[in-house]
């Protein structure tokens, strides 16, 4: 197989603007003809679909949750980032390209991101003209924040509810679709299979998570919006119906997977608090903007913060990173994090947390100042801890966040099967080894607004599309094997809960494959997931039945999804011996413990075929250049 990323010729700064006007168009009497189905309905997926409809296609979206209001995209917090430059502080679309080709450590095309800051400023205007209530200053105009791995305020912001308030706007342009006639939504499905027709991907096999029964929807295209699966390590910052398996499924059919291995640690989380606990909360990078991170000096020292004198304080990032401070990229804040409590320095009940201190801005700003930026963290923070933050330092510790790693694109969001596009975090393209905080809204709403609407319709402008049914022979055999599948779960019989199962996996990773990794613990856990999948289809237990409403089924068909992922991650890990932003090989750091890249072997993206479960995957590479931005060793200080 080879890979063409069908980057444009020619000057980086016109890519964009020349593929669009040779992209083949649709006649918008011929728009009607076309079906797409668009899976999810976070900010990737619901303004692709409303993209999409407003052009005049008939698109069916697909959402796990009872309203696409509810995806997850809602919960993202601190902002999103354009090259405005309202601050007139230096920022442009080079300065946002540069930093976000640096802050992903120079594993990320540079076509790609560079089109993303282009569309950037773009974005705005169109969330601004839905009615998102950006943040203001006094006299009008939009606000900005600073964000890690910058040194410019190009953050927008509502509070700490920018991921609700961007959903909300795409959810209005979705809906008035659906009055339209033009979107149809189908709430509490879940993707279990992709269905090809001649090798081109024709529609989906779904299950109604109500009812439990299994429907074929057939298409012209697929546009897949599942976002990550940072869950596979069970705890995480992700909502608990976040999962692998649509982009999973579709690899099994023979979409590549990219840079499985490339997972975010977010710096600023609340800490774990006990063993019965189900998921963990992220507090925004925002933050980081007024609070100042810091340890006790002294080892094992347990006096509350308040009786911790100022000259017994280590403001390691600001000690560190004089140059960035507190506003390091997050693979930085969350390493330095580890490095610290490692040293026996850490704080709070577990020692596993670094204060996250307020004091100083609020004597600088005023108290009114914070509340009106930070407002709803803060209560968020009190309501979990019973501790209030206005008063004490938060405490802090970085958790599983974000995937970077996904399906594997070409410069038209298409991936290696025809007709299956793949946008937002479901895919690998603009955030190389590390994503800038406030960059995952900025790709989705330019994948789903600006991008997807183009490259779709010039594929189908281009393509001869026979008419294919639901009924079709294809769809009924991944009805088959999706059912085949099910009763094997439900026969099992077994002892142990999808859940301990999940627990399991996601212990090992972490400590094998989470902050650090290195080539022992790497094998280690590589041949002990093999031992744990057997158990599984051996010893799980799976209550109730098939054609019902049955969440534990839900869970224990991701479950299964996740063991058998978990290998290509790990695998993809082991194979990387370098250092790149979220991926520290501890084999491979600098003499001041900073990740270090090695471009002479490792350039390239890690694209792998499936070849079976429990077989050896195919590794691909697809070169990297950089013509525009030199490769460098990346500094923070």
């Amino acid at each position: 197989m080879k890979l063409d990323s069908k980057i444009p010729e020619g000057p980086l700064e016109g890519k964009w603007d020349r593929h669009r006007f040779n992209l083949k168009l649709v006649n918008p009497a011929n728009k009607r003809k076309f079906e797409i189905i668009v899976v999810g309905t976070g900010l990737a997926g619901s303004s692709a679909a409303a993209s999409l409809a407003e052009l005049g296609y008939n698109v069916k979206v697909f959402c796990i949750q009872d309203s696409p209001r509810r995806a997850h995209s809602i919960a993202a917090q601190g902002g999103i980032n354009a090259a405005k430059n309202y601050p007139n502080d230096g920022d442009s679309v080079r300065r946002l390209f540069y930093d976000t080709i640096k802050g992903g450590d120079f594993r990320s095309r540079e076509a790609n991101v560079y089109r993303l800051a282009q569309i950037s400023n773009s974005i705005i205007d169109q969330c601004v003209a839905q009615g998102v209530p950006f943040a203001r200053e006094y006299g009008g105009t939009l606000a900005n924040r600073s964000f890690g791995g910058a040194q410019v305020s190009r953050t927008f912001y509502a509070r700490g509810q920018t991921g609700q308030q961007l959903l909300l706007g795409a959810y209005s342009a979705l809906m008035r679709q659906v009055a339209l006639g033009r979107v149809q939504i189908f709430a509490r499905r879940e993707m279990l299979d992709l269905v090809l027709v001649d090798g081109a991907a024709r529609g989906i096999v779904a299950r109604n998570l109500v009812t439990g029964k299994l429907e074929s929807h057939s298409a012209h295209a697929v546009v897949l919006c599942t976002g990550g699966y940072g869950n596979m390590f069970y705890l995480s910052t992700n909502a608990a119906s976040s999962n692998v398996t649509a982009s999973w499924r579709a690899h099994k059919k023979g979409a590549l997977f990219a840079n499985p291995c490339f997972t975010q640690i977010h710096p600023t989380c609340i800490p774990v608090s006990g063993d019965t606990q189900s998921k963990l909360t992220l507090m925004s990078e925002s933050l980081r903007n007024d609070g100042r991170v810091w340890v006790p000096k002294k080892k094992g020292d347990a006096r509350p913060p308040g009786q911790i004198p100022e000259g017994e304080r280590d403001y390691y990032l600001e000690r560190k990173y004089p140059t960035f401070g507190n506003l390091v990229p997050r693979d930085v804040a969350s390493r330095n994090a580890k490095q610290v409590i490692d040293e026996g320095c850490g704080v709070g009940p577990t020692k596993l947390a670094v204060y996250l201190d307020f004091a100083e801005a609020i004597q600088r700003q005023g108290l009114p100042a914070i509340r009106e930026k930070y407002g709803n963290l803060f209560d968020m923070y009190r309501h979990i801890t019973s501790e209030d933050p206005y008063r004490v330092p938060m405490r802090i510790y970085p958790a599983v966040h974000y995937t970077m790693g996904g399906l594997w694109v070409d410069y038209d969001l298409m991936t290696t099967i025809p007709g299956l596009f793949c946008l937002g975090e479901a895919n690998f393209s603009d955030h190389g080894a590390n994503r800038l905080g406030a960059s995952a809204l900025m790709q989705g709403l330019a994948d789903g607004y600006f991008v997807a609407p183009y490259t779709v319709g010039g594929y189908l402008a281009g393509t001869k599309l026979g008419k294919v049914e639901a009924t079709h022979p294809n769809f009924r055999e991944s009805e088959s094997a999706v059912s085949e599948r099910t009763m094997k779960l439900l026969s099992v019989k077994g002892a142990r809960t999808a859940t301990d199962f999940h627990k399991q996996l996601g212990s090992l990773l972490w400590d094998k494959c989470g902050m650090s990794r290195n080539e022992k613990g790497l094998k280690e856990a590589l041949s002990k997931i093999p031992e744990i999948r057997e158990e599984f289809w051996r010893n799980v237990t799976v209550t109730g039945e098939n054609g019902e409403f049955n969440q534990v089924l839900e869970r224990a068909g991701r479950v299964a999804d996740y063991l058998e992922f978990a290998e290509l991650l790990l695998k993809d890990a082991l194979h990387r011996n370098e250092s790149c932003g979220g991926h520290f090989r501890e084999e491979s750091q600098t003499p001041d413990n900073e990740a270090k890249r090695d471009d002479t072997h490792f350039c390239y993206v890690a694209a792998w075929e499936f070849m079976g479960v429990g077989q050896e995957p195919v590794l691909h590479k697809e070169p990297l250049t950089f013509e525009s931005v030199p490769l460098s060793q990346r500094s923070y200080r």
